[in-house]
C-alpha cells in the first residue's frame, strides 16, 4: 500500500462494528499534528489525501470517508496522490490555500512527513493520518519518538502480521513440508514502517510455531508487478527449493509472488501464500482454479475511512483530543469464507 519514485526531491523541498481499540503513547494523548484553534462553529471542511487511490483498499477507504462525511454534513474533498511524493506536498499546500479545517493523509513516502506536518501546523490546521505512520521530525517513522508521531487511524501492523504468520504456520504444518526444502518469501517496501511491522511480526509468529525455515527478504515497491519481478529473480536464484511460503506487506506483494512462482512452474500445492487485504486473493478464489493463495487477512478500508472522518470531526467540532492510534480488527479469510466476510475483489 505504498510507493514513490521521488523521495529525496520531495523530502528536501466506529468505535466500529469490527471493533476498535485506542492506543496512546505512554498512556498519554498525543498532540502532534493537532491544531490549538477553537472548535469550528460552521460547516466543517476536510481534505483526505490518499496514496494509490485506485487500489481497491483505498477505493473502499474513500467510499467510507464520503459516506461518513455525508452523514455528518462535512464538506469532504478526496485526492488521489498516486505514488507521487511531490504531489503530496503540492496538494497539502492546495488544501491550506482552500482553508480546509482538517487534513487526513496517507503519504506515498514517509520522507515527506516533516514537510507535511510543518505546512499544516503553520496554517493552524488539524492533521490526522490513516494507515501509515508519519513523523513530524524526521523521514523515518521507525526512528521517531512516539510524541512526534502524528495521530493515526488504521490497523495494527504487529497484530496483522502475527495473524498472517500463524496462518502460514498452520498451512505449512498441514502440508507436511520440511524446513530443508522450504523457503519463506517475505516481500515489502522496506522504507515503510507499517510494512516492516507486519513482516517482522509474521516471521516471529511463524518461527515460534515452526522454527528452522529460512526466510528470504525481498525488497519491492508494494505493487503486484514489482513484487512479481523481484520474486521471479529470487526463485531463479534458488532453483533447488521445492516449497514456498509467501507473505508480505499487502495483497499486492503476495499475489505478485504467487504469480511469479506459478510462472516459474511451481505448482499450487507447493505454494502457501497468505495475503493481507484479500482484495486480490479473492480473484484467484473466485476463478475456482488451483492457487497458491491459501488465505488472506481481510482489512476493510471503508471502516478506516469512516473512522478517520469521524475522529477528525470530533476534534474540529467538539474539541475532542486525537488519540495516538485507533486500530480496527481484521478477519482471516480463505476460498471457503471470503464471500461471507464481505470481501470486495479489486
Amino acid at each position: 500500500m505504498t510507493g514513490s519514485t521521488s523521495r529525496r526531491a520531495a523530502a528536501g523541498s466506529l468505535l466500529l462494528a469490527l471493533g476498535l481499540t485506542a492506543a496512546c503513547s505512554d498512556g498519554q494523548e498525543t498532540t502532534t499534528g493537532a491544531s490549538s484553534a477553537a472548535p469550528v462553529s460552521g460547516k466543517i471542511s476536510i481534505t483526505y489525501l490518499q496514496k494509490q487511490g485506485d487500489q481497491e483498499y483505498f477505493i473502499g477507504e474513500a467510499a467510507g470517508a464520503k459516506a461518513k462525511a455525508a452523514e455528518l454534513g462535512v464538506d469532504l474533498k478526496v485526492v488521489n496522490l498516486g505514488n507521487d511524493a511531490n504531489k503530496t506536498v503540492s496538494e497539502v499546500q492546495a488544501a491550506v490555500a482552500r482553508k480546509t479545517n482538517g487534513v487526513i493523509i496517507v503519504v506515498p513516502d514517509p520522507a515527506v512527513g516533516p514537510q507535511v506536518v510543518r505546512t499544516v501546523q503553520d496554517a493552524g490546521i488539524t492533521l490526522l493520518t490513516s494507515d501509515d505512520q508519519v513523523c513530524a521530525t524526521g523521514p523515518d517513522p521507525a526512528a521517531c519518538a512516539k510524541a512526534d508521531l502524528v495521530p493515526r487511524i488504521g490497523f495494527s501492523g504487529a497484530q496483522m502480521g502475527a495473524e498472517v504468520g500463524r496462518r502460514a504456520a498452520e498451512e505449512y504444518t498441514k502440508a507436511g513440508w520440511t524446513a530443508a526444502d522450504t523457503r519463506v518469501l517475505s516481500a515489502w517496501k522496506q522504507d515503510v514502517t507499517v510494512c516492516g511491522d507486519r513482516v517482522k511480526a509474521a516471521k516471529e509468529a511463524f518461527d515460534a510455531a515452526v522454527p528452522g525455515v529460512r526466510t528470504i527478504d525481498v525488497a519491492t515497491d508494494n505493487t503486484p508487478t514489482g513484487a512479481q519481478d523481484k520474486v521471479a529473480a529470487t526463485v531463479t536464484a534458488n532453483a533447488g527449493v521445492k516449497h514456498w511460503v509467501v507473505w508480505g506487506c499487502n495483497d499486492e506483494n503476495v499475489h505478485g509472488g504467487v504469480t511469479a512462482l506459478r510462472n516459474a512452474g511451481v505448482g499450487a500445492d507447493d505454494v502457501i501464500g497468505v495475503g493481507l487485504g484479500a482484495y486480490l486473493a479473492c480473484k484467484d478464489w473466485g476463478s475456482g482454479k488451483p492457487t497458491g493463495m491459501k488465505a488472506a487477512l481481510f482489512i476493510n478500508g471503508k471502516e478506516v475511512g469512516a473512522l478517520a472522518v469521524q475522529t477528525m470531526y470530533d476534534k474540529l467540532k467538539n474539541g475532542k483530543d486525537l488519540p495516538a492510534e485507533l486500530f480496527a480488527r481484521a478477519t482471516m479469510v480463505d476460498a471457503a469464507t471470503w464471500q461471507g466476510a464481505g470481501v470486495t475483489c479489486g
